[in-house]
């Protein structure tokens, strides 16, 4: 009998799933492996009778269909909350089944985690100034100290809501630029210090943003540039560096995600375009890949065991390494937009090689299951065909 895995995710609207190509693929490793894969979301758990109608890919018939499972031994938390409704929804779900051994956890917000992560001496000199935004005289202070500075929303992802803030020139005022909530450009726009916060009127600023020191990071044609580092627990509950890639942002963007219209491409190509010897760059690479291991060490022994962490660096014009952010439900796309397949698969792989290892080390927790309990799922009248393929 196979190891039951469940992949815990979150409705978008239309009952979609966003990363419902990424779980095909962990299905199909899984079964490699001798894992059962199945992906399921608040919605789907029964409580009453201790089971979930789960979503299983059946890789003969390249489709998606439901079955009655019950809880796996062990849960790889990839939600993603998009909106209020979704967190009260997985936090009730949290706080009702405290017993569930999770793979992967939340971390705290962006100002939670830059204070644990400079309590660190391997790691301080690696973070921009930043402060929570508490007002506007405190902004202008800030702003007189670092000539570009960053606003983001202490709790979004994907580059939603980030403000860049540059000093012009010989002039007072300064130049805006950045994204909304739904990612599109904000056009940029020349602003006094007291019209910000006219201009985010309704962002919340006080109770949402900090304000970060902007690091140097337009490329010779303007663009903006970072890098993505996936650190992972390997099969034998090891911190590695998986990969590390570089991305660029589209024009007029002040930020590189991926899912903001941004590209990927190799670190060693992006580091040769700046930085001219092998020596350089060497210096740059193993500085990162240390600093990415010491960041997943320090929150591990401040949050407890997690699989993954996805890290944003930058390397500014002097090679200074810096860290921007740390996202605990990392995508691994960066791997296959560069073409590296290799490092890409073994993105995919390794949370369920650390899942094997965490069982192995501990019996798993015993289910409640009753055979009475379990039902044969019904007919397919609930059929999902995979698009993605």
């Amino acid at each position: 009998m196979s190891t039951q895995i469940g992949v815990l995710a979150m409705y978008l609207p239309g009952r979609r799933l966003e990363e419902l190509s990424f779980y095909r693929k962990l299905s199909i490793f899984g079964q490699k492996l001798g894992v059962d894969v199945f992906v399921f979301t608040p919605d789907d758990v029964d409580d009453k009778r201790t089971r979930i109608y789960a979503l299983s890919y059946n890789k003969a018939t390249r489709s998606w269909n439901r079955r009655w499972v019950g809880f796996p031994p062990i849960v790889y938390d990839r939600c993603r909350y998009h909106g209020a409704d979704n967190y009260r929804k997985i936090t009730r779900f949290r706080q009702k089944h405290t017993k569930l051994r999770y793979l992967s956890r939340p971390l705290a917000n962006k100002w939670t985690v830059y204070r644990l992560l400079s309590e660190n001496e391997n790691i301080a000199p690696h973070l921009p100034a930043t402060i929570r935004y508490r007002s506007r005289k405190q902004l202008e202070q800030f702003l007189k100290k670092h000539p570009i500075v960053y606003m983001k929303p202490k709790s979004g992802t994907g580059g939603r809501g980030i403000v860049r803030l540059q000093r012009l020139r010989g002039k007072r005022g300064y130049l805006m630029q950045g994204r909304d909530a739904e990612r599109r450009i904000l056009p940029a726009t020349k602003v006094t210090a007291a019209q910000i916060p006219v201009r985010l009127a309704g962002w919340g600023l006080q109770s949402k943003y900090i304000v970060q020191q902007g690091i140097p990071l337009e490329m010779k044609d303007g663009r903006v540039h970072d890098y993505r580092m996936l650190v992972q627990k390997d099969g034998e509950g090891k911190w590695q560096v998986t990969g590390c890639a570089g991305r660029i942002g589209p024009p007029f963007s002040v930020t590189s995600n991926l899912h903001g219209g941004g590209t990927a491409i190799s670190m060693e190509t992006l580091l040769k375009s700046r930085f001219g010897t092998e020596e350089k760059i060497k210096s740059i690479k193993d500085t990162a890949y240390t600093l990415g291991l010491h960041v997943a060490q320090h929150l591990e022994a401040r949050f407890g065991t997690f699989c993954e962490a996805g890290i944003d660096l930058a390397v500014d014009p002097s090679g200074h390494v810096w860290l921007l952010e740390v996202n605990p439900k990392p995508s691994r796309d960066v791997f296959r937009r560069t073409g590296d397949l290799q490092t890409y698969r073994r993105a995919i792989r390794r949370p369920l090689e650390f899942a094997l290892h965490l069982l192995r080390q501990k019996a798993a927790p015993k289910s409640g299951i009753r055979p009475a309990d379990l039902v044969p799922p019904p007919r397919q009248n609930e059929f999902h065909r995979d698009r993605s393929v």
